[in-house]
């Protein structure tokens, strides 16, 4: 890639402060934690003697040296290692920010040790049953030397040389494995894609893998609200950061510097267990990409029902991943491979959801893809299109700004699989359109219904979800799309998903009416008789920010008036998975 392209702020020293936790300080040495050793109240006491290799030097390929924290089972046995790759800080699990996070979801800060990484494995945890633990600061973070980057190749490189230099520690057992979320997970791709030789496992668990797609440029749109909380609220160190707010700003097209930030899936081959929601706007529609496109062929994916964190910490999830990382970098016959390749989730919002259903595949082979015609005069949905043209519409900015579409299930309904909206759709009073879509599911009256993704139902989780924080309450399967950048990709896309190009503007003029197909997030929800589906068509962002304050995207583009037809020769429709049972 150009080196011209990539743009570069100074970073800060980290500092004291509330992402400084105990262990965050340049303190080169090993020690050994003895059994019942406690960082501080409140975590978790460590159940074995734990070895401490701390601030370990690691030079990388082009001379750049970073350091590593390593927790290891005390003794002469040698051990696999699971590592934790981010920016944030390899102290940071006893930091008043990360404490705050669990306090807002609601998990107790007693359910770890405060010796993990944030969204990291607890070495409390996996030292005790024969793992060891690598915490780094990677490059450009903390006493790392360099500059830091922001998902790309070059993060897949450096992991690729720790990979390889721990497995060439005495005490480890040449098996190396990665784990963790959000940040921990995207990093997994990069990594396996340059296929490390004692790479032998990922387990990603809920991560972007496309940035212009997922991060800063959804849909087309420079909704980068909650890149700025990523850029500016990590990669504290002593060089300089990349600033991807100014490359969005700079290169708003696919081009040399976003594919650099994708993964080449075709080489990802490591076995993996892949984790995934239906509820995290940042990360579902790149974690379930990544599943679909990466090349392995023992790959396992199961889809939970709640968030990143409680899930990720949950005790009987955590021996789930045990069992496949026994299976896989220790050989044990622990009937892992019985495991189904799919447990899907389907959401109820009223309670009863069901988890862990078996699949081959995602979608499972029962599902039918079936297509539900909007009729502009009536605004419903249904299977049948409608003989006749017509319209319907919003002004931008008024009230109402929204249009919406209602269809009512008279049997059990179940959707599983890939959603996507194809629309016939013209701007009036301007040249190009900001289109946001939520499929919504509402009770037998036609309240709209919802669901925390969080263990905290308390009135502040309601007072911040109430115009946002996305990712902590589901309030339905939603996508967007800017129109001018409505080109498709023939050769990503499928029926189910369609994937754009971003890579040319095609601007409207007057009286054009267009077609667009808009991919909305993949979808497990139940309806039962009686409960109705609302598509909501607007030129606003419906579901508001990914977190708690987060800068709101508005539109530069929108204008005048949104018109969509539907009927006739312009049958605009809504594709739904329908599972068939």
């Amino acid at each position: 890639m150009s080196v011209d392209q990539k743009v570069y702020v100074p970073s800060q020293p980290l500092e004291p402060g509330p992402r400084y936790g105990i262990l965050s300080g340049y303190e080169p040495g090993t020690r050994t934690l003895a059994a019942g050793f406690q960082i501080a109240p409140p975590f978790k006491p460590l159940p074995v003697d734990v070895v401490l290799d701390k601030d370990v030097p690691v030079m990388l390929r082009d001379g750049v040296t970073i350091h590593v924290d390593v927790f290891r089972p005390a003794g002469t046995e040698q051990v696999p290692v699971i590592v934790a790759w981010s920016p944030y800080g390899k102290g940071q699990g006893t930091s008043a920010s990360v404490m705050g996070i669990f306090g807002m979801v609601g998990l107790d800060n007693g359910t770890v040790s405060g010796l993990e990484k944030f969204e990291g494995p607890d070495p409390a945890y996996w030292c005790a049953r024969g793992y060891a633990v690598c915490n780094p600061d990677i490059r450009g973070v903390a006493e790392s030397e360099g500059d830091s980057v922001i998902w790309d190749r070059q993060e897949g490189r450096d992991a690729y040389d720790l990979v390889e230099w721990l497995a060439e520690q005495d005490w480890c057992s040449g098996k190396v494995a990665m784990s963790g979320t959000s940040y921990l997970a995207v990093s997994q791709w990069f990594t396996a894609a340059e296929q490390p030789p004692h790479l032998a496992a990922i387990n990603p668990w809920e991560g972007v893998s496309d940035v212009y797609r997922d991060l800063v440029m959804r849909g087309g749109m420079p909704d980068t609200g909650f890149a700025e909380q990523l850029q500016d609220n990590s990669y504290w160190g002593k060089g300089r950061r990349e600033d991807i707010l100014a490359e969005a700003a700079r290169y708003p097209l696919m081009g040399e510097l976003w594919e650099d930030k994708i993964p080449d899936f075709d080489k990802i081959t490591v076995p993996a267990y892949v984790v995934a929601s239906y509820s995290n706007t940042l990360h579902t529609q790149g974690t379930f990409r990544a599943w679909r496109r990466m090349a392995s062929q023992d790959k396992w994916l199961r889809i939970h029902n709640s968030q990143e964190w409680p899930d990720y910490y949950d005790e009987a999830n955590v021996e789930d991943l045990r069992r496949f990382f026994d299976h896989v970098l220790k050989g044990q016959d622990n009937g892992w491979e019985q495991t189904p390749r799919v447990r899907y989730s389907v959401l109820d919002l009223e309670g009863g959801d069901r988890v862990d259903v078996p699949a081959d595949q995602f979608p499972p082979a029962e599902v039918t893809s079936t297509t539900y015609y909007l009729d502009g005069a009536a605004r419903t949905l249904s299977t049948t299109p409608p003989a006749t043209e017509s319209t319907a519409g919003y002004a931008v900015g008024g009230n109402p700004d929204v249009v919406s579409f209602v269809t009512r299930f008279a049997t059990e309904t179940v959707l599983v699989g890939y959603p996507k909206a194809h629309l016939w759709v013209e701007a009036q009073g301007s040249d190009d359109m900001d289109l946001f879509v939520l499929v919504q599911k509402l009770d037998a009256h036609g309240t709209p219904l919802q669901e925390f993704t969080v263990l905290n139902h308390g009135a502040i989780v309601h007072d911040v979800t109430e115009r946002g924080a996305s990712i902590l309450r589901y309030k339905g399967s939603d996508g967007r799309l800017r129109v001018s950048l409505r080109h498709l990709d023939e050769g990503l896309s499928t029926d189910d998903v369609p994937s754009h190009t971003f890579d040319r503007v095609a601007k409207l003029v007057p009286g054009e009416v267009v077609d667009v197909e808009i991919d909305l997030l993949p979808v497990g929800l139940a309806f039962h008789p009686g409960e109705q589906l609302r598509l909501v068509v607007s030129g606003r962002s419906l579901l508001g920010t990914m977190m708690p304050g987060n800068r709101e995207y508005t539109s530069t583009v929108n204008a005048g008036k949104h018109v969509v037809h539907t009927g006739g020769h312009r049958p605009s429709y809504l594709q739904l998975p329908v599972l068939t049972v």
